[in-house]
């Protein structure tokens, strides 16, 4: 089986070795670079599974990486920073971060994020309109949530979106009016890791509108003070 590989972005050659041999050890191979000019140019050769990215890099930083990465690539970025502030962690996530892991942090507790971020991406595959909807699937009026390919269809085209968000999508589209408050959302989709950072929630819910619109017949509504529902509106 070919081992899954690992871009590690860090310009402190000490902890980039040390995570490099703590993912060595779990069966994956790594590629070290120090600064993200060597990032953008290491990451279509290589062609990682995943990159763990520090967001205080000399020259181009983790944010601009994440931002270049993002306008081709779904690939699944996890940052890596000194800077515990929410402002820090919001704009990571707002910039297609699917983790965010604060230094100095317990190399066991690394080493399962990599791994359940690997385990919830899937790329994204072209879909069209002539493919068969199989598996678990929910269809409004002009939308289509497909969590089997993790595809979604709004207005006859595709939305390519990161795992998370269309999980989200998904997980609200299937429970029709039902409210969900942030946490029992961050229990549902991000699991033990997430709990108690509901503005996870609010950043992925602010994303999915700016892809998929309110619709005459639905809408992501939030409820004030609880959390957030998909309605879909009686004719």
């Amino acid at each position: 089986m070919e081992k899954q590989k690992i871009l590690i972005v860090d310009d402190d050659a000490n902890i980039a070795e040390l995570i490099s041999l703590y993912l060595t050890k779990e069966c994956f191979e790594t590629k070290i670079v120090p600064d993200g000019e060597a990032a953008l140019l290491a990451f279509p050769v290589f062609q990682p599974n995943l990159i763990l990215l520090d967001l205080m890099l000399p020259g181009i930083d983790g944010y601009q990486v994440c931002r270049e990465i993002r306008r081709d690539s779904d690939v699944p970025i996890i940052m890596l920073s000194a800077k515990g502030e929410v402002f820090d962690k919001v704009l990571g996530l707002e910039l297609g971060a699917d983790d965010y892991i604060i230094k100095p942090f317990d190399s066991k507790e690394m080493v399962a994020r990599v791994k359940a971020v690997l385990r919830r991406f899937k790329p994204q595959t072209p879909t069209t309109q002539t493919v068969p909807m199989t598996g678990n699937y929910v269809e409004y009026p002009d939308l289509i949530v497909n969590l089997t390919n993790y595809s979604v269809t709004y207005m006859g085209k595709p939305v390519e979106m990161p795992p998370k968000e269309l999980e989200l999508l998904y997980f609200l589209a299937s429970s029709p009016n039902q409210v969900f408050t942030r946490d029992q959302l961050l229990d549902n989709i991000w699991g033990y890791e997430y709990v108690g950072d509901t503005r996870t929630v609010d950043v992925h819910i602010k994303r999915l509108r700016e892809k998929i619109k309110d619709h005459p017949n639905w809408a992501i509504t939030t409820v004030w003070g609880i959390g957030y529902k998909f309605e879909v509106k009686s004719n």
